[in-house]
């Protein structure tokens, strides 16, 4: 320990000293001090940070007592999400607003009655608005996990984080996971008292959202997407025509893509595009000026208006399927539409078909008020190549119509959940012993019936 910080130490009772720290974000000239006592005392070390992160200092007299790293929440922790009612979707919107406690560190000292949950409960009574000063927006739930085999996780919750479970034991390498057969005790700290219903909303928050810097496509990308619209019918009329139809709904569907939302950012998105990249989607060519010229917000916003939307919807959803990154499983889910009503003023509800780990809609329907999502299921996927994936969804769809749909038509397998209101096959399903049930899910420890 520091010689000048213990005769501090030496002269305080325990009280005294843990109301004279202070807790502070490190400054950009302190982070290989900061790194390099994480790596010598930290029993995991330390070789770097994921996302976005913040690291701080605790501090007694400008002597470092304490480290604290946070940075981006873990994809997939079980018992944080079902704690939040997490749908994957939503996940994946709101996962920023969570920050994981990636280590902590006392400094080597004399032992000091309750100094680590106070300096773990100064650190998180700012580290909102730090975070949002840092990155556009806040953090509403804190997260960790503890080994209970080293530790108890005393200092957590004597600051009042809630234990919720055991992770799964489960470590990402790669685009996978790797079992490393040591489950950590999930700790989490909301730092609002609605963290869970903000979580849970998939609503959009633009005061949290800082510009970000413009994205584009590469190249080849652009060109496929281009490529994939070809034989689209053209709404418009004959007279008049400046910009070819495909070209437009391309630039259209590529700034979407690329996080635009309103039609001026869709113009200005398509006037960025350089003269190789409008050749590329055979762009209207002017002959006086020799430059290809990407069309004008009023033609983006006719043509959007009066396109066939199904159409577009239905080409899209196979271009995102066959470019998404590998990904063998899809959910099925519906969502009522808020602000969206029918001219008889009924509430649109539309049924979903997504990818698990990107959170990217392949197709969509609209489920008319007369029927429900059961009997829409076979037309959403109809026009969506779905064979030797896994489909998911809730417990309305468990039903032997679609598994054999599913199965027969369009050779894929399914997942789908069983409850009480199914009782023959709840009863059924609860008689069956392990070997029923495939090695993999039995090898994981963790079973598989939870009816």
């Amino acid at each position: 320990m520091n010689t000048d910080l213990n005769d501090i130490l030496s002269g305080l009772n325990d009280r005294e000293i843990t109301s004279s720290v202070q807790v502070r974000p490190i400054f950009r000239d302190e982070q290989p001090k900061w790194a390099s006592l994480m790596d010598r005392y930290h029993y995991l070390g330390f070789t770097g940070m994921i996302g976005e992160r913040l690291q701080y200092i605790a501090t007694i007299d400008n002597h470092w007592i304490a480290l604290l790293g946070w940075h981006a929440a873990a994809l997939k922790n079980g018992p944080r999400d079902r704690w939040i009612g997490w749908h994957p979707q939503v996940r994946y919107l709101r996962l920023p607003l969570v920050a994981n406690n990636m280590r902590y560190l006392l400094l080597p000292q004399r032992t000091i009655a309750n100094l680590a949950s106070r300096i773990l409960a100064l650190n998180l009574k700012h580290l909102a608005d730090d975070w949002l000063q840092a990155y556009g927006h806040p953090v509403v739930l804190a997260e960790t996990f503890v080994d209970g085999e080293r530790f108890s996780g005393t200092c957590y919750r004597a600051a009042n984080w809630i234990q919720l479970g055991t992770s799964g034991g489960y470590r990402k390498v790669g685009t996978g996971y790797q079992w490393h057969g040591s489950p950590k005790l999930v700790l989490v700290y909301p730092l609002r008292r609605n963290a869970r219903a903000i979580l849970r909303d998939p609503g959009l928050y633009p005061h949290w959202t800082k510009p970000q810097k413009r994205r584009t496509m590469r190249a080849t990308t652009f060109t496929s997407l281009f490529d994939c619209l070809r034989g689209l019918p053209d709404c418009r009329k004959p007279r008049g025509k400046m910009h070819p139809f495909r070209t437009v709904i391309t630039i259209a569907l590529g700034a979407i893509l690329c996080g635009v939302r309103h039609y001026n950012a869709i113009a200005e998105w398509g006037q960025a595009l350089n003269q190789n990249q409008l050749r590329r989607i055979r762009a209207r060519y002017d002959r006086r000026t020799k430059r290809y010229l990407a069309p004008s917000e009023p033609t983006i916003r006719r043509v959007l208006q009066n396109a066939d939307v199904e159409h577009i919807d239905r080409v899209l959803g196979t271009w995102l399927l066959d470019h998404a990154e590998t990904d063998d499983a899809i959910a099925i889910d519906g969502k009522t539409m808020r602000g969206a009503k029918r001219d008889d003023g009924s509430k649109v509800h539309l049924l979903s078909a997504f990818l698990h780990n990107q959170a990217i809609t392949v197709a969509q329907r609209e489920v008319d008020r007369k029927t429900n999502e059961i009997t829409q299921v076979r037309p959403l996927l109809d026009q969506v190549d779905i064979q030797g994936k896994v489909v998911t969804a809730d417990a309305m769809h468990t039903q032997r119509d679609t598994a054999t749909y599913l199965v027969e038509e369009k050779k894929a397998d399914y997942v789908f959940i069983v409850k009480d209101n199914q009782p023959t096959l709840h009863d059924d399903l609860k008689s069956l012993d392990d070997e029923a049930f495939s090695p993999s899910a039995r090898n994981r420890g963790e079973g598989t019936r939870e009816a």
